[in-house]
């Protein structure tokens, strides 16, 4: 059974290499079959019959075989290279009449000039093409001494059966070609208005962070240097709470900058600012402990440069963590942990709260976190601790997949 299936694959794939080329160079190798099949004829098929033309072998084939090279060249002078067979034809018959009716394959080799006439989207040389058809064969016949009147008429009605086949299947592929560049121009013009669509609600999201959240952004903390100068000398607890205020918003209005810059340039959105990461750790968790949380971090392994993506999500979610637990938890104590190793860095934020570290029941950020976690192939589990309190814990494979 499974050799059965080896050797229809390799048909398959055998097929599927075949194909292009059957495709491209079938037509030619059967007009090289004819031109053997024109020569053959006449150099073993004239014995005692009356219609084979005469003379000798070494004029008649090479006349029979200039027949088929122009159908080589059908690509290139689709409405010349079948008029020059009718035409050379035509020509030949007043050196021998009977050449050019007398082999099978020139028989063929005229009808598929009139079937290739019919193909011919340009109705004028279609038609034209019929005429030099019918014209070049009324010549012919004329000029064979055993054929008539009736033959011209037969050869007459025959071509033009021909011509119509092919005037059919011309209509048709012309038909689909169309079809296919329409619906090719349709798919290109809707990818163009969705891209269009996709800049413009870029942009107009651009507008609203530059205009409405920077704005604001920018006035918060405007007031918090302001009253920070305001201070009295001895006031140094909220000197340094409106510094962390000061700053935390200039770091904001830093970041939307990058943002807006990536919704209206996307092609640039890489290098606007660092990303932060869990180099920046320490940093975070000075801030939180500075707004009154107890924070504990701890390492545990040996460090190791993780991918940018899996970087930035294993510090959002240790933001988020410390963030939901400074807002909803009522904690007095948080503890970091991020531990490397068997190829993963494991994450957990954990607190001594009321137990509802997700926050008001919205959950949008641990939503995010977790949509972050799974674009970078990790897991990610929360919930309220069993002595109390609130965890977040996830694993993040430290090669990103």
């Amino acid at each position: 059974m499974v050799y059965l299936q080896d050797m229809t694959t390799s048909i398959a794939n055998l097929a599927r290499r075949v194909w292009p080329l059957i495709r491209r160079y079938g037509f030619d190798a059967l007009v090289l079959l004819g031109a053997v099949e024109a020569s053959l004829e006449l150099a073993y098929g004239r014995t005692n019959n009356k219609e084979a033309p005469t003379g000798s072998l070494w004029v008649l084939i090479p006349l029979a075989l200039l027949v088929f090279p122009p159908l080589l060249a059908r690509r290139r002078f689709p409405f010349g290279a079948p008029a020059a067979v009718f035409i050379y034809c035509a020509g030949v018959s007043f050196f021998e009449g009977r050449l050019v009716t007398f082999p099978f394959g020139i028989f063929l080799a005229v009808l598929t000039c009139s079937f290739l006439f019919g193909m011919l989207p340009e109705r004028r040389q279609a038609v034209s093409g019929l005429g030099i058809g019918i014209g070049a064969a009324a010549i012919v016949t004329h000029n064979n001494p055993t054929q008539g009147a009736s033959d011209i008429l037969f050869i007459g009605v025959l071509f033009t059966i021909v011509w119509l086949a092919g005037n059919a299947l011309g209509a048709k592929l012309t038909q689909y070609r169309q079809a296919e560049e329409r619906a090719e121009r349709l798919e290109r013009e809707r990818e163009q208005r969705a891209r269009a669509a996709v800049a413009e609600e870029r942009a107009r999201i651009a507008r609203e962070l530059h205009d409405v959240v920077g704005h604001s952004v920018s006035v918060m903390t405007v007031q918090a240097s302001g009253v920070r100068r305001l201070l009295r000398p001895e006031q140094e607890r909220e000197r340094e709470a409106l510094l962390i205020v000061e700053q935390t918003g200039r770091e904001a209005l830093a970041e939307m900058r990058r943002l807006v810059g990536v919704l209206r340039r996307p092609e640039e959105a890489p290098a606007l600012a660092p990303q932060p990461s869990l180099q920046h750790l320490d940093k975070l968790v000075d801030q939180v402990r500075e707004s009154g949380l107890a924070v504990d971090l701890k390492v545990e392994g040996k460090a190791e440069k993780l991918p940018a993506s899996v970087d930035l999500a294993a510090y959002r979610l240790v933001q988020e963590g410390l963030t939901n637990t400074l807002k909803h938890a009522q904690a007095h104590r948080a503890e970091v942990l991020v531990r490397y190793g068997n190829g993963e860095v494991e994450l957990v934020v954990a607190d001594d709260g009321n137990g509802i570290g997700g926050g008001d029941g919205g959950g949008h950020g641990l939503v995010g976190l977790r949509e972050r976690i799974a674009v970078c192939g990790g897991q990610l589990e929360t919930g309220p601790r069993t002595g109390g309190g609130y965890e977040v814990r996830a694993r993040l494979p430290m090669n990103g997949e």
